[in-house]
């Protein structure tokens, strides 16, 4: 309906006239929230942003209480547990590990090795130690649910520590990072939370891109264990031989291909290495694009990175590689069938990599780097 007004009558100076200096009303709708806003604007900020962050801790809670009884009902339901798992799995959740010193930084690295590599053992054990008739397979499982389960629950620790710590000393700028960091931690616990699904029943994640590849070139060709939970298989192409290394599927393992590669170097000539991993795509990037590098492509806290550089650098050893981008979620979830359908593109263009970069007579060493959740060699 439209309604139109008169205003050739209307007084527009009686209504203006409110606002006039001189009326002491006006001056106290315009002076107290100023006053307010002076003395206590940073503490109604901090109760507009305490909210958004409340919402955002109360979803992380979600997340580990979740991925705790997850955990727990797979061991009971699946794995014949001959006590009560609660207790145990609760320790294993407020694990931590305490990195070594770093004053003096030589030998840093290995000293990190050990201590990462004991834990994972203590894990093992103790993990293995809920059920006995456990296979190499179903313990792949569960200790990848752990340690998503206890990643949940550190987040979820910190930033509620981070939060109270705040709101405690009524300290908005404390907040402040608090409320601009939240949404990329949010992002990555989520993603941690739907990847649960996809490890319980030991189906491939977007990670498994390189162990993918690697364990289609091994088809139909003898392989062997190399080193801890890695495969190793030895091929020929056009005149060249390639030593192809991935973690031994179907389980749930990134394997030790640092070890492997050392293993091969003491008693083979390199030409060069190519490494095949997924790689976080940039914002506006397509997932599933392919793109050709440099260096070492493997992720982790740098231990196997560093040894692999050491290895290459001490033999003089060119290091190629290429990567599937992907986002944090695809890369941990169940893989799309847009990543998937990439495996033969990006085998043949490995194949155009040695061709380039090596001559007849040559060795390459081809590492599929990632989890290799549910997929086989």
């Amino acid at each position: 309906m439209l309604i139109l007004v008169n205003f050739t009558n209307f007084d527009f100076d009686q209504l203006f006239s409110m606002s006039d200096d001189s009326n002491p009303l006006m001056m106290l709708v315009w002076i107290l929230p100023i006053i307010l806003f002076v003395f206590y604007g940073q503490r109604i900020q901090l109760l507009v942003t305490s909210s958004e962050v409340k919402k955002g801790i109360k979803k992380l809670d979600g997340f580990r209480n979740e991925s705790r009884t997850e955990l727990i009902n797979y061991i009971k339901h699946n794995l014949n547990a001959k006590d009560d798992p609660v207790k145990k799995i609760d320790r294993f959740l407020d694990y931590f590990t305490i990195m070594p010193v770093e004053m003096d930084p030589n030998g840093i690295v290995e000293k990190v090795r050990h201590i990462v590599r004991s834990r994972e053992d203590y894990t093992r054990a103790h993990v293995k130690s809920l059920s006995p008739e456990m296979t190499d397979f179903e313990l792949t499982k569960v200790q990848t649910l752990l340690e998503i389960a206890s990643s949940l629950q550190m987040i979820y620790k910190i930033i509620n520590h981070m939060f109270l710590t705040a709101k405690k000393q009524n300290n908005y700028p404390l907040i402040l990072p608090l409320q601009m960091i939240l949404p990329f931690i949010m992002e990555q616990a989520e993603a941690m939370k739907d990847a649960i699904p996809a490890f319980k029943t030991g189906q491939p994640v977007g990670d498994g891109i390189g162990p993918m590849v690697v364990g289609k070139m091994m088809l139909n060709i003898e392989k062997e264990t190399i080193a801890f939970q890695t495969t190793f298989a030895k091929t020929d192409f056009e005149d060249r031989t390639l030593f192809l290394l991935k973690a031994e599927g179907p389980g749930s393992t990134v394997g030790r291909p640092a070890d492997a590669l050392e293993t091969i170097v003491s008693n083979n000539k390199l030409d060069s290495i190519i490494m095949i991993d997924a790689a976080l795509k940039l914002e506006g990037e397509d997932s599933a694009s392919i793109a050709r590098g440099f260096g070492a492509a493997i992720g982790g806290i740098g231990t196997e990175k560093f040894q692999i550089e050491a290895i290459a650098t001490s033999n003089t050893i060119p290091i190629f590689s290429i990567v599937v981008k992907q986002s944090v979620k695809e890369a941990i979830t169940l893989m799309t069938k847009e990543i998937a359908d990439k495996a033969d593109d990006v085998r043949l263009q490995v194949y155009d990599m040695i061709l380039e970069n090596t001559k007849q007579g040559q060795s390459v060493a081809i590492i599929g780097v990632g989890n290799t959740a549910g997929v086989s060699q």
